[in-house]
Formats: structure tokens, sequence, C-alpha cells
């Protein structure tokens, strides 16, 4: 990482922000059960249940910071606030959107870190949602009327794939690292196959940070109620969709996305999700009011118990937008620095497997452990909900670290356009 990285990355460290609880909804496929749900109601969805498994009323909360990255519903701009209204949050409370593309559950985290720590907030519900099934067919010229053979909707979901930037696709930037990194298609295949098969394995401990979506109304009281309707047929979507037995023979039959290595089997699943965590002071959590919340709700671990994770530090950094995919390896070089801890102090790293190559690439420039990485499966087998990923990130290695007993851990994603972002977290059972 050369000075001028390191002088340009921008993070926090923080002394006593805490991560008392995180859950998410299942991540389904594109154009599956919760094809038609919004991404304001599958956010509503987990910041009810993130508020009950762990104990923690609305009235505590101090405020709402929600991430999304496609306005999927009319009532887009609404978003952030109607998060929190559902949820229970007191209309006083304020609320606000981020985004940091692939990165944006990563940054709703940090500044949900930022807010204990400097803002007062005392709790910061913190959501990241999307959905990829409803992003629209757009049209952004035609306000002033349509002139002849110049109608020009597209198709926003897969126009936002390319950067006009250095004039490539998010697909192509991983190509360009394969042949940077002299990464092969079976190299990137076998990868693919490791993270199906280590999110099978996994899928007890996956679904234990999951709520089940069902149909369901949020109501508040004075205002309309909205919810979920998920299809009959479909009754209770209650596990991850997209993971599923993949071998490397099956993999090696598909053909390249984008004329290299990658594939879509072995690219990040399309799905659709939500996940939820709440940030809280330690003076929340060491509180009396926190005491008294424990019991509420199934499963309630809050204040008073040991939190999940602390947040430690976090920071975001800008790379090449051509090879956007290698940001995670800048991001983390800045995170090691700014706290004083090597690569090897650090147990569990989660990097999002946006492209089998572009992981790799970012394992090979760091010279990462393997045996460290991703280890319940990654994106491409349990998918990559944009918004909604660095939540789960965050709330995967938290639980692995406290599960395997061990002390620190990294989330961190590529974003495009050229930046990465990693945040880290420490098991406080293991300090």
């Amino acid at each position: 990482m050369s000075a001028s990285t390191k002088s340009r990355a921008v993070g926090a460290a923080w002394d006593d922000a805490w991560l008392l609880d995180g859950v998410r909804t299942p991540f389904a496929d594109y154009n599956g059960p919760l094809a038609q749900v919004s991404p304001t109601d599958l956010g509503i969805k987990v910041a009810r249940a993130v508020l009950d498994r762990a104990g923690v009323s609305g009235d505590d909360v101090g405020t709402v910071i929600t991430g999304n990255m496609t306005q999927a519903s009319f009532d887009a701009y609404m978003l952030p606030r109607h998060v929190g209204l559902y949820a229970g949050v007191p209309i006083e409370v304020p609320a606000h959107m981020v985004q940091r593309v692939c990165g944006t559950g990563i940054e709703v985290l940090m500044q949900g870190a930022d807010a204990v720590t400097h803002r007062d907030a005392g709790v910061a519900l913190c959501v990241g949602t999307e959905s990829m099934s409803r992003n629209p067919v757009a049209a952004y010229t035609h306000r002033g009327g349509f002139r002849l053979g110049q109608v020009e909707f597209k198709d926003f979901l897969w126009e936002a794939l390319l950067d006009p930037a250095p004039g490539r696709t998010m697909g192509g930037t991983a190509e360009e690292l394969a042949r940077r990194y002299q990464i092969t298609r079976r190299e990137v295949d076998e990868f693919a196959a490791r993270s199906f098969d280590r999110a099978l394995a996994a899928r007890d401990f996956l679904d234990g940070e999951i709520v089940p979506v069902g149909s369901e109304t949020f109501s508040r009281d004075g205002y309309t109620d909205r919810g979920i309707s998920v299809p009959r047929k479909a009754g209770s979507v209650t596990s991850d969709t997209h993971v599923r037995p993949s071998p490397i023979e099956t993999l090696a039959e598909l053909r390249p996305a984008f004329g290299g290595v990658q594939t879509a089997g072995n690219s990040s699943g399309m799905v659709d999700g939500a996940a939820a965590g709440l940030v809280c002071s330690g003076a929340y959590a060491r509180s009396a009011h926190g005491r008294s919340a424990q019991g509420r709700g199934e499963g309630a671990r809050h204040a008073g118990t040991t939190p999940l994770a602390r947040l430690v530090a976090g920071v975001a950094v800008g790379c090449p937008p051509e090879v956007m995919g290698i940001g995670p390896v800048p991001a983390i070089n800045a995170l090691l620095e700014r706290v004083g801890l090597r690569l090897d102090a650090i147990d569990r790293i989660e990097i999002n497997e946006a492209f089998g190559a572009q992981v790799l690439a970012c394992a090979r420039e760091l010279g990462l452990d393997q045996d460290k990485l991703n280890v319940n499966g990654g994106a491409i087998a349990i998918g990559h909900p944009l918004a909604a990923t660095g939540v789960r990130l965050a709330v995967t290695v938290a639980r692995e670290l406290r599960r395997a007993g061990l002390r620190y851990g990294i989330a961190s994603a590529c974003i495009g356009g050229g930046q990465g972002i990693a945040l880290l977290l420490e098991n406080p059972a293991a300090a």
C-alpha cells in the first residue's frame, strides 16, 4: 500500500461501540419467493426482528441508518423513515440513507458506531435491504417527451453493471484481475465449488442468523398498514435458496459471462434480502435500563449479557476503477495500520465474493491464509443483495468468532467505481 493510499483512507476507531446482535432474511433467488416484496418491507421485517431478538425496545433507538442501492418501489424516498416507523421507533427519532454500492452495509454499521460514539444516539438501528428482482426498466431522458425513433427504456440492473469511466463492466474488472494475477478458470471454479461446499456444511449455522419471512402485516397506530405478501405456494421462506450442491464438474460446464474466467456459477448469486444490526454505546450495553430489557423477545441476548461483538475500527479507500475488485486489499491494509495489528492476528476474514477471480486476487495480494477466509461460504453460494451484504458479512464473522472462541475478524468488500471498505470486529469473550 502506497503512502498516498494510507493518507487517503477515511475511517475511525471506536473505544466503546458494540454490535448487540444481528439478523437477516433468507437470501432468495432473483425472481424467487421474495421477488415482489419491496425493499422497504424487507427492511422493516429485519428491523423488527433484530429488536425482538436482542430484547431491545424501539423506544431505546436513537437513530435509524439504512442502506439501499436501487429505488425498487415508488415510495423509495421514504425507505429509511418507514423502516423506523414500522419497527416501532419513536416519531422523533431521525432516519437516513447510506449508499456505498457493495460496501453499503458495512458503511451503515460504521455510521452506527459513529452515531453512538459522537452523536449521543445510544442505540443505532442499522439496516441494509435490497430487491434485485424489482430493479426497474427505466428511462432518464423522456421527461420532455419522446422523439421519433429515440425511445430509450433500459434494464437498470444490467446497465448498472457498466462503469463508464474505465469503460468496463463489473465482470470485466474481475477479468482484468484474473489476467494480472494469472488466475485460471479452473482456480475460479475450485474457489466457487468450495464456497458452495462450505455454505452447505454451514447450513445450520447460517440459519441461526435468519428470520423466516412469510406474509405479514406491519401496523402503526394512525398510519396506513403495509406488509409482506409471499406467494401461497412458497409459504414461509426459511433458508437461503441459492445454496446448492455445485461440484466443480458442473461449474466447468458453464459458459463464460464476460469472455474469460467468470461464469454465472462462480460469480455472486443474484438474490433479494435484508439484514439488520443493533449498534450501541458501551454505556447503553452496561446500563441498568439495558439489563431490564433482557428477556424481551425470543432468544434475547441484550445488554447486561455479552454483546455479539465490539466494533473496533473501519475504513474506506479508493482504488483504480478498472480493478475495483482489489479494493479490499488497500482497505484491509489501512485498517490494520490504523489499529496496529498484523494480518496474522486476524482469525477470520470475510471478503465479499462479488466474483471468484476478484477474491482470489485479493487473497494473493494480501498473502491470506484461505483457511481463515469465508469459512462458511460466501456470496457465490449465499448471494449478494447489494446493500444488505455488508451487514450480513459483519454479523456472520461476529457469530463465527463467538462460535470458534476466536478474537478478531474483518468484514470487507470491493465497491463498484473503485473503492474498498473494511471493518474490524472483536469477540469480547476472547479479548
